[in-house]
């Protein structure tokens, strides 16, 4: 008799929107079927048919920070869908206040809007049966947040950290020292075999990152 491999607890789609190729993460509970999207910044029409096809429930929109790639149409998709919006922190208030201005500057469709949950370090966000942690990380922006699925040793990082790279820290409010601590004080005791979805470009682990990141190496910062 062959073994079946249990279903993990969580699954993940990336879904790159926007002419900035964000990448937008699906995840749901394997268990319920009900999922979350983080960071719906665009392209609403091709969220929606991976949702479909994957034959998830969106309960819920979450979202690491306030530029325009990452969410500047996620207020249009939680009217549509009827749900509510968690993240970021506050802190990024004044970067939701100004998508409008920034969608025109930027000749893409964008709308402020206010969640319905701000987020702050230590919070929980459940999707499903699944609970991740919130960890308040900011130096790209003030109020930039990550999720973290300890069970599936699993982090959806935004613009913090990159495969080979770290966020840009010269936005109003950006400070690099802030986003190097936030990355070596609050990812890396995370464990070096956690597997993170960065906002743009290829996933990768802190382990790796540890050891070659141009930016935040060992190596680099001993």
């Amino acid at each position: 008799m062959t073994e079946t491999k249990a279903e993990p607890p969580m699954r993940v789609g990336i879904v790159p929107v926007t002419p900035l190729q964000q990448n937008c993460s699906l995840i749901w509970c394997t268990k319920t079927m009900r999922g979350a999207l983080v960071d719906p910044g665009g392209d609403l029409d091709r969220l929606k048919a991976a949702v479909e096809k994957c034959g998830v429930t969106i309960e819920k929109l979450l979202v690491t920070h306030g530029h325009l790639d990452h969410c500047g149409q996620t207020g249009i998709l939680a009217k549509e869908l009827g749900v509510p919006i968690e993240g970021p922190h506050e802190e990024d208030r004044f970067w939701i206040a100004q998508l409008d201005d920034d969608g025109k500057r930027w000749g893409m469709d964008a709308k402020t809007f206010e969640p319905d949950r701000w987020l702050h370090d230590g919070d929980k966000v459940t999707v499903g049966e699944l609970e991740l942690d919130v960890i308040h990380c900011p130096g790209h922006t003030p109020g930039h947040v990550v999720f973290f699925h300890a069970p599936s040793r699993f982090a959806i990082v935004g613009d913090v950290l990159f495969a080979g790279s770290i966020g840009r820290t010269d936005f109003p409010k950006g400070n690099h020292q802030q986003l190097v601590d936030s990355i070596t004080q609050k990812l890396w005791p995370l464990g070096e075999d956690v597997t993170f979805v960065p906002g743009h470009g290829p996933t990768s682990t802190f382990g790796a990152e540890r050891k070659v990141n141009a930016y935040v190496s060992d190596y680099v910062l001993s």
